[in-house]
């Protein structure tokens, strides 16, 4: 059984190696950003409360996304190898909370994937992407906030986990390729 979370900043290829990772060890992957929208679509009574507050432009309080990927992780499960979870968690507080839930399910052994690249790569990258909202500014500002809010996160996990640190530069089979390597 794998129970994987991946983490990177925006545009290193978290989505893409999610996907493939879960394709190729028949794993649950879980976007929580694809599952938030499931739940306000599916007007489930957590997607309901998230709904008012997304049409605000508000974040999503924690014990809503908690409440979210508990309930994705227990519907999707069966017949699966194990999960991985991509854009999740995004604070320290979600990371401890998961961890409580991750008790309550009885996954004890949680693999950390960190995918790394150089700012200036990302930023090519994202600028490549060609949204509206991408200026380099705006994706300068994004990764430090990434920076500043996830690196506790990663600390976090180091306190009792091993973190599987991977280049995310590179061609897409050979990162994927680096990511198998570390999970055998």
């Amino acid at each position: 059984m794998y129970h994987i979370l991946i983490f990177g900043p925006p545009g290193v290829g978290k989505g893409t190696q999610s996907q493939l990772i879960a394709e190729k060890k028949n794993l649950f992957h879980l976007s929580t950003g694809e599952y938030l929208r499931k739940a306000i679509d599916e007007e489930t009574t957590l997607g309901k409360k998230a709904k008012d507050i997304v049409e605000k432009g508000l974040l999503v309080p924690d014990d809503i996304m908690i409440g979210i990927v508990a309930e994705a992780l227990k519907a999707n499960l069966d017949g699966k190898d194990g999960f991985i979870l991509d854009g999740f968690p995004r604070t320290l507080d979600q990371a401890k909370a998961l961890e409580v839930i991750f008790k309550e399910m009885g996954f004890n052994d949680i693999i950390i994937i960190y995918l790394k690249a150089d700012e200036n790569e990302l930023v090519t990258r994202l600028v490549k992407r060609g949204r509206k909202d991408d200026t380099e500014e705006i994706i300068r500002h994004r990764l430090k906030i990434y920076i500043d809010s996830t690196e506790p996160i990663i600390d976090y996990y180091r306190s009792f986990s091993e973190v599987k640190e991977i280049c995310g530069v590179g061609e897409i089979e050979d990162i994927f390729s680096n990511i198998c390597e570390k999970l055998r």
